[in-house]
């Protein structure tokens, strides 16, 4: 599945495409049109992978100037809790499982308050309340945009299937990867010994 060559390609084309990373919705918002490459004759939008993989790139890099346990994972989306869960436990990131409470982000007197440098979401729609805190204290988000989602409150957007099992799994996987190789933690992708099915919610 990955590269062995000396492991510094981040992903072939086809691991994307066998995961449906591309495939989007059947509705699209204004804010994702530079990313859409196509609409499919069942009428659902299809992703530039090339930008998926370049945002991504532009994610890890990103991600790594903070440190880990500065940086909120979360997911909303049922197959985005394994590969949130695991994402945290490979970079030491603060995650939250089961329901968001409000004021978690804004609210100090609550037992759940978190106070994260930078937000991660799965799903810009799916996990609007954390993201509504996190601009109103004025820290910057990474999340998964698919082609119905509105972006303009996400400041790094990955154009990408946000809800399929398989898509979440890699997109996760391949994330935690560039976060460690920007940190310095990996020297080659092919020395990351996890498996994207190791990051994927089992059915």
């Amino acid at each position: 599945m990955v590269n062995e060559e000396g492991g510094d390609e981040m992903v072939k084309d086809d691991m994307l495409l066998t995961a449906g990373v591309h495939i989007g919705t059947k509705q699209k918002s204004a804010d994702m049109k530079p990313y859409i490459f196509k609409v499919r004759d069942d009428g659902l939008y299809v992703l530039n992978i090339q930008h998926t993989k370049d945002k991504i790139k532009t994610a890890g890099k990103f991600l790594a100037n903070y440190d880990p346990d500065k940086i909120l994972v979360l997911s909303a989306r049922q197959y985005g809790k394994t590969p949130v869960k695991f994402f945290s436990k490979v970079l030491g990131t603060m995650t939250l499982q089961g329901r968001y409470v409000p004021g978690t982000l804004t609210n100090p007197e609550l037992a759940t308050y978190l106070e994260p440098e930078v937000l991660m979401v799965t799903d810009p729609a799916a996990d609007s309340k954390a993201l509504r805190e996190a601009l109103l204290i004025g820290i910057p988000v990474v999340g998964f945009c698919d082609a119905n989602n509105y972006t303009r409150n996400v400041d790094l957007v990955i154009p990408a299937n946000n809800k399929g099992r398989k898509s979440l799994a890699l997109l996760y996987w391949l994330l935690s990867r560039e976060v460690l190789k920007n940190n310095g933690e990996l020297i080659n992708y092919s020395d990351f010994k996890l498996t994207p099915e190791d990051f994927e919610t089992k059915i």
